[in-house]
């Protein structure tokens, strides 16, 4: 398979976006210790923070022993947990709190964003079982409905906890997941197509999955993998969201595709022009701005109850 020329299908913005990106977090970067990793990562996402936009008040407290940043503004009625990306390995609370605050001010919900354990030191289950319990932490403390929402590593986490407590609550009304690794076929498709890709490449995917998971990853475990589950039934209203140039694309559509082969509500945008990582691009590219415009907005749909896509 010959190789892509993305400078040639990428616009300017986002070419500029990743000349930035990789003045600090360089292609090869997986190479580096994982302290190392780390300590590129965080200076990236400091680089390109934005800070709070005014009238967000945020503090930080513990969801049954999991460090989590809570973001108000005003008397929400709506909830949304947020788990960031990062490989299972990178991020934090830091990483994504501007994303998280922008959030709240553009949907009016509260925003809790978890900051579960990573990998290698606490290698999988640690980061689901985790999400799963700030999750019921916050069912727990706050009234009303819920929406569960995850970029990347945070995305393929927050599908597996909608599957492991869809059964138990009512109150998850929705779940929006950001260019997720849901677990699809390598061998075809946009994992072939785009295995190079800027932002994520199929070997960065294989490399973070054996340090998350220590071994061989796990075979029908939708704790590690939501697509690994035999059962789709009863979720709620789900919208996936990705970017064209990534080689997790196509596992947005298969899960949709299994989503609402059970019968449930799912929605699968697949952003053209843009690649894995681009909510950061969102200050410097049109597109990666007008998509987050969107992921917000069907957001505060989902936590409405509203279904934007009949």
């Amino acid at each position: 398979m010959s190789k892509m020329d993305y400078a040639s299908v990428l616009d300017d913005e986002v070419r500029a976006f990743i000349a930035r990106t990789e003045d600090f977090y360089p292609p090869d970067a997986i190479g580096l210790s994982i302290q190392g990793q780390r300590e590129v990562y965080n200076a990236l996402c400091r680089a390109f923070d934005q800070g709070r936009p005014d009238g967000v008040s945020v503090h930080d407290t513990s969801a049954n022993g999991v460090p989590v940043r809570i973001y108000q503004a005003g008397t929400p009625t709506v909830t949304v947990v947020y788990a960031h990306g990062g490989g299972f390995v990178v991020g934090g609370l830091e990483s994504h709190d501007s994303i998280c605050a922008e959030i709240c001010a553009g949907t009016g919900y509260r925003v809790v964003a978890i900051d579960y354990r990573l990998a290698p030191e606490h290698p999988h289950p640690a980061a689901f079982e985790d999400c799963k319990a700030a999750t019921l932490w916050v069912l727990d403390q706050f009234e009303g409905c819920i929406v569960l929402v995850g970029d990347s590593a945070g995305g393929t986490l927050m599908a597996s906890v909608t599957h492991a407590l869809r059964r138990s609550t009512d109150r998850i009304c929705g779940q929006l997941l950001i260019y997720p690794a849901a677990g699809g076929d390598r061998s075809k498709g946009s994992f072939q197509n785009y295995a190079d890709a800027p932002g994520l490449t199929l070997a960065d995917i294989e490399f973070y999955e054996q340090i998350r998971a220590q071994a061989e990853p796990p075979k029908n475990d939708p704790s590690f993998s939501p697509l690994q589950d035999d059962d789709f039934s009863d979720l709620p209203h789900t919208v996936i969201v990705t970017a064209q140039f990534d080689p997790l694309a196509d596992d947005g559509g298969a899960y949709r595709d299994a989503v609402t082969g059970a019968g449930g509500k799912a929605h699968w945008i697949n952003e053209e022009g843009l690649i894995h990582g681009y909510l950061r691009a969102r200050v410097m590219s049109r597109k990666a701005r007008d998509s987050f415009a969107r992921i917000v907005a069907d957001i505060q749909c989902l936590g409405q109850g509203v279904w934007p896509y009949d």
